[in-house]
């Protein structure tokens, strides 16, 4: 039996406390990773230490020896649409985690690997929060155990790679090339797909020139970053099933086309396997725990807004073979996260989920009601702070939008109510008949404040959930013609009127259906987190619209045809009051305060 958490979180008020100093208290009580290890039964051999709290786990090696059948029940935890501050749902992951060990459930958490822009932007570290976190807290937030880091080299490896062929072919002749082995590719200065990475929100590289000075100092063209978690690079390590599958993607990556046409990839280049090997120890999910002990594996971090949103294959496959309840997470919405699990990671991992958590607020709804829009850093409106049923019921219409995406899929959702001291008992009793009525599962829950306790009644719904059957079944045929797959996920999902694609998408969208390589991808679809629609301003449940798709890329490595919809990007920007402006050292212990 897994280890119940009792007493170790009984001393700690997230009232009084911040989540940083709850994490930085629990230390005292966490379970060193060769207990974890021992209580999943993962042999020595198939984990390596890193300091006494934390593991990296040989995926391979333990599913080769107790099989890679699914055992476990498996759930996933998605949410309304969020506002700015987020609604809880790597915390609510956390406390269902706490609540099943509480009722004596052998559970395993899987969450991604929090990214440098959140962490030191508005968002925080995705550790979760309250008496429900990934611990330890410093080390989840700030490196790990060197994953995205790895990812980040692997990535600009490829564009150094291409930098330097680009230079060396414009400064010698085909003979030149040939004494060392290389053949032309004609690179086309204006068809370069692939761009830099860094972790941070960094709104200034999004568009750059490089190469500037002489002829020896690379070949000037434009360039530019994207955010780490949104790289071809990250996706490929959520979705391989392994090394071997980790390489053969990433031979696969079209870094460029040729003045021909032809693709360029990373094979071309002969990077690709030098890549592997900088993500050789990142293939392994890491091994922690929640604030009570439960074991918690942490892998990958692409973003759902821009990526696929949700941790690794692997890490789910091998949480699935040695536990018994396993709960995964997907990014943002519904309309993002869960859709990707759902047409996405399930198609690639072969499994299929017994229930799904759909996480909501009180203060969501409300900005969904119409109430006045919530900001980072700066004081909440008094209506979301007194009891306003008017503003909340309007506003449930957005969760309505995301029980019926859910029911689409073919799964009843568990509706948990995250709970905030400032909600009122009409206000949830509201929340409820809404949710009931549609036909979902409901239950509060309180693990912010106390942990597993506070989140009984929804591991209890969540066992029911898993107890029943369900008609899960994806959204569309990969057979379908993208663009009729690409119309049916806006006006089924999105709940818009059509697809609206400027000249340079159709154009590209075409061709990739032309192709049967990549005609028969799944959809992978980037467009703000904010609302159902491309529009950050459309709230609740908004009609009347279609989807402007303004580029379609294709990472053809992680195999995946990627819409652009609206003005999201792929580097994100940094706010005028960032988290880094709170986070430092005590100089005297070298502990890290002011993380969240």
């Amino acid at each position: 039996m897994m280890n119940k958490g009792k007493g170790m979180t009984m001393q700690l008020d997230p009232t009084k406390m911040k989540d940083w100093q709850i994490a930085e208290a629990a230390e005292a009580n966490l379970r060193p990773a060769a207990d974890l290890v021992q209580e999943l039964g993962i042999r020595d051999g198939e984990w390596d230490a890193y300091g006494k709290f934390l593991a990296k786990v040989d995926v391979t090696k333990v599913l080769k020896r107790v099989g890679a059948g699914r055992k476990a029940k498996y759930i996933d935890v998605t949410a309304i649409t969020p506002t700015a501050l987020g609604e809880g749902k790597t915390t609510t992951t956390l406390g269902l985690v706490e609540g099943l060990g509480r009722l004596g459930k052998k559970v395993i958490g899987c969450v991604r690997q929090p990214s440098g822009g959140p962490t030191f932007n508005i968002k925080g570290s995705a550790a979760g929060g309250g008496l429900a976190q990934v611990v330890p807290l410093t080390s989840l937030s700030l490196g790990l155990t060197g994953d995205i880091d790895a990812v980040t080299n692997a990535n600009n490896l490829a564009m150094v790679a291409l930098n330097a062929r680009m230079q060396h072919e414009r400064n010698h002749d085909d003979a030149w090339l040939a004494e060392r082995g290389l053949k032309r590719l004609d690179v086309d200065e204006n068809r370069i797909q692939f761009r830099w990475a860094m972790d941070f929100c960094a709104q200034g590289l999004r568009n750059i020139e490089i190469g500037k000075g002489g002829k020896l100092d690379g070949y000037t063209c434009a360039s530019g970053f994207y955010i780490t978690v949104a790289s071809e690079v990250m996706a490929i390590l959520a979705m391989a099933s392994g090394l071997k599958d980790l390489r053969e993607r990433l031979s696969k990556i079209i870094v460029a086309y040729s003045k021909a046409g032809a693709p360029v990839t990373t094979k071309d280049l002969e990077v690709d396997g030098a890549m592997c090997a900088l993500l050789v120890n990142a293939i392994k999910p890491t091994l922690m725990q929640s604030l009570e002990g439960q074991p918690m594996f942490v892998h990958a971090g692409p973003f759902a807004n821009i990526a696929i949103g949700q941790n690794s294959v692997v890490a789910d496959r091998l949480a699935c073979a040695l536990g018994d309840y396993v709960v995964t997470e997907s990014g943002f919405a519904s309309d993002m996260g869960f859709e990707k699990f759902w047409n996405i990671k399930c198609r690639c991992s072969g499994l299929k989920p017994d229930a799904v958590v759909l996480v909501a607020t009180v203060r969501a709804l409300k900005a969904h009601g119409g109430a006045p829009k919530v900001k980072a850093g700066l004081p909440l409106d008094p209506a979301y702070t007194t009891e306003n049923l008017a503003l909340l019921e309007k506003g449930c219409d957005n969760l309505l939008a995301h029980i019926d995406i859910i029911r689409r899929a073919g799964v009843q959702p568990v509706v948990c109510l995250n709970a905030f001291c400032t909600d009122t008992p009409a206000e949830r009793a509201l929340v409820r008949t809404v949710a009931e009525r549609a036909g979902a599962a409901f239950a509060v829950s309180d693990h912010w404040l106390k942990g597993g306790e506070g989140a009984l009644d929804l591991a209890k719904a969540v066992i029911a959930a898993c107890d029943a059957p369900n008609d899960f079944a994806y959204l569309c045929d990969l057979a379908e013609p993208l663009k009729d797959r690409i119309e049916k996920q806006v006006r089924e999902i999105y709940g818009g009127d059509g697809v609206d694609y400027e000249p340079q998408a159709a154009e590209k969208l075409a061709a990739f259906q032309a192709n049967p390589g990549t005609a028969h991808l799944p959809v992978c679809m980037a467009k703000t987190q904010y609302s159902l629609s491309h529009d950050p301003n459309l709230l609740g449940r908004p009609k009347g619209w279609r989807l402007p798709v303004r580029d379609v890329l294709l990472y053809q490595g992680a195999g995946l045809i990627v819409p652009v919809a609206g003005e999201i990007k792929l580097m994100p920007g940094t706010s005028a009051s960032p988290a880094f402006r709170r986070v430092d050292v005590d100089v005297e212990t070298g502990k890290v305060r002011g993380l969240f």
